[in-house]
């Protein structure tokens, strides 16, 4: 029963910092109600096993505190359906037909899956299919989710921030970032009475993808 708990607890502990990025053991252990002894002990653990790197901040005078962070063996703790083969199969196909037409190949999936997701979500208000498809990326392996941006103007058109706080494709995306492109193309054509704008990502070192959704004002 102790070692379940434990496990658990790790799995907290990467779960928020996927979500958040970096915190301290005393972030952690407000966070999730232990106490900051037992936290230290899980974080040197997961840090032994690799999961975790840190760096250590200064603040005032007092000792530095570590700001924990997810390695990249930490990141790939979480569900990820592709990897080295399809890597692998894209520089193939490079080599045998070339990069403008693997591109064609590439922005013809995004299309077709763009339909397949819209079918899916189907009509009904901007939260409504915003919502399922939270739950349609969820499915696929995405730590997904979204969060109204409130506006004190009744006015502004409505917005929300669509984020994913891990990749299910990293390893492409890695070795191919024209598909992150492609993937917020398919976003744009998912709302097609939206403006997606994509204001955080993963290749660029942030700990999310983020994407700004905003309704297109009427005429």
């Amino acid at each position: 029963m102790v070692t379940t708990q434990h496990a658990s607890t790790k799995q907290d502990i990467l779960h928020h910092l996927l979500k958040h990025g970096q915190a301290t053991a005393q972030n952690l252990a407000d966070s999730l109600a232990i106490s900051p002894q037992a936290i230290r002990r899980h974080l040197k653990d997961l840090e032994d096993d690799g999961l975790l790197a840190y760096e250590a901040i200064q603040n005032g005078m007092g000792r530095p505190q570590h700001q924990y962070s997810l390695s990249r063996e930490g990141r790939e703790q979480f569900p990820h359906r592709y990897g080295e083969f399809t890597v692998a199969l894209i520089d193939t196909l490079m080599e045998t037909v070339g990069r403008e037409q693997v591109g064609v190949v590439l922005r013809k999936q995004w299309e077709r899956k763009a339909l397949a997701y819209r079918d899916r979500i189907g009509p009904g208000s901007l939260r409504d299919r915003v919502e399922a498809l939270v739950q349609i990326r969820q499915a696929e392996g995405y730590m997904a989710e979204i969060h109204p941006v409130e506006h004190p103007d009744s006015d502004t058109p409505q917005q929300y921030i669509f984020a994913e706080h891990n990749c299910a494709i990293s390893e492409v995306a890695e070795s191919f970032p024209s598909v992150c492109g492609h993937e917020l193309e398919m976003f744009e054509a998912i709302l097609p009475d939206c403006t997606v704008e994509r204001t955080q990502w993963l290749n660029d070192g942030e700990h999310r993808c983020g994407y700004l959704i905003r309704a297109k004002a009427s005429l």
